[in-house]
């Protein structure tokens, strides 16, 4: 990615208050001059806008197409937003904050995140659902590999793959880390327990960190806990039906058998990231559930977690389903649907096609 002219004269400038130096460009001066972009876009014309839109609708303010932004994002990016916190039913039919959405923003997370964490309410593991938001907000566990220490270190995390997937995974990550966290002496058995299984140690500082301002705000609005379940079929499943509850809209499916995902609402093919246990065991589900889509020469899609259509259409809203493009996926799950209710294809339609309740929390409901 080739940088802007504000940066290359910032570097300039850093170079010139030395006393001498070169600076070598890897592009043209002419490059530099036609083609270089005077300055990088702001962030907010370029990022997810969902969590931003949570924050100002929390702080009351309303017509956002009429706010003087520094910088405006497109329409659309803040249209995308409000209808993405409206399937997660943060919003009520006049567009404000519905019940949901004035506790997801208690938490300073993503807007999938909080609902996910206000699902495992109901399913029993918010403990473990914690874990889970702490680890995925804190940078990434796995340490940089110097050259020639990957297949070490591919032997080491083998030990914490969970076979349900990635969220499970760092499940067992952060329980070995608080396990060895405990029952050291000092804070050098700690590093030395992660430099030997190529963790990153001060990742993990930040993941506990994060985990017990998020068991604070839990507590704080009173929310049930319930104990731990870690291990069992039953949590297994309640953990995935809480990711669910938040991320339904960030589902891929393997549309060839080699691990080509193609995901549902953008139509954009990913692959796995070669850290995800799937990649290192090479097996590769039909039906995914992922954390982060990174746009890279492979478009990789991140922390990763098997899912069944099954399940995704019991908990996904019935008109972000209706909403979804056309695709071989969607006629799948079409006929996941006729299997899972006797009414017919036709009759299904017609009922998503009805007037939406008075409610957003009746229309998206966590199951």
């Amino acid at each position: 990615m080739s940088p802007h002219q504000s940066q290359a004269d910032m570097r300039k400038q850093i170079l010139g208050s030395s006393s001498s130096g070169k600076l070598f460009c890897l592009y043209s001066e002419e490059f530099a001059r036609k083609d270089m972009r005077p300055l990088k876009p702001a962030e907010m014309q370029e990022a997810n806008l969902t969590s931003m839109v949570l924050f100002l609708k929390r702080i009351d303010i309303a017509g956002l197409g009429h706010c003087d932004f520094m910088n405006r994002p497109a329409p659309e990016s803040l249209m995308q937003a409000l209808e993405d916190l409206d399937y997660l039913a943060a919003l009520d039919n006049d567009g404000n904050l519905s019940e949901f959405g004035i506790i997801m923003s208690e938490f300073p997370l993503d807007p999938q995140l909080s609902k996910s964490i206000l699902a495992s309410c109901e399913f029993d593991c918010v403990e473990e659902m914690l874990t889970i938001a702490a680890m995925v907000t804190a940078p990434s566990c796995f340490s940089n590999l110097p050259h020639g220490a990957e297949e070490a270190a591919l032997t080491c995390w083998k030990t914490f793959l969970h076979p349900e997937g990635d969220h499970f995974t760092l499940i067992n990550i952060y329980k070995a880390y608080q396990d060895v966290a405990l029952n050291s002496t000092s804070e050098h058995c700690v590093e030395k327990w992660c430099h030997d299984y190529f963790l990153n140690c001060c990742a993990l500082r930040m993941a506990d960190v994060i985990r017990a301002e998020l068991l604070e705000i839990v507590k704080r609005i009173e929310l049930p806990c319930a104990e731990p379940a870690f291990g069992s079929k039953e949590n297994a499943l309640n953990i995935k039906k809480a990711l669910l509850s938040g991320h339904f809209m960030q589902i891929a499916r393997d549309v060839d058998g080699s691990g080509n995902y193609l995901m549902l609402t953008h139509k954009q093919v990913a692959q796995l990231h070669p850290l995800s246990g799937y990649s290192i065991s090479k097996k590769m589900p039909e039906w995914v559930l992922f954390h982060k889509f990174s746009i890279s020469e492979n478009n990789y899609v991140r922390i990763t977690s098997e899912i069944s259509p099954e399940l995704f259409m019991q908990l996904a809203p019935p008109y972000y389903f209706s909403n979804l493009p056309p695709s071989e996926s969607k006629d799948i799950l079409h006929q996941v649907m006729d299997h899972l209710s006797p009414l017919s294809t036709t009759k299904k339609e017609q009922k998503m096609c009805e007037k939406c309740p008075e409610t957003t929390e009746q229309r998206c409901t966590i199951q």
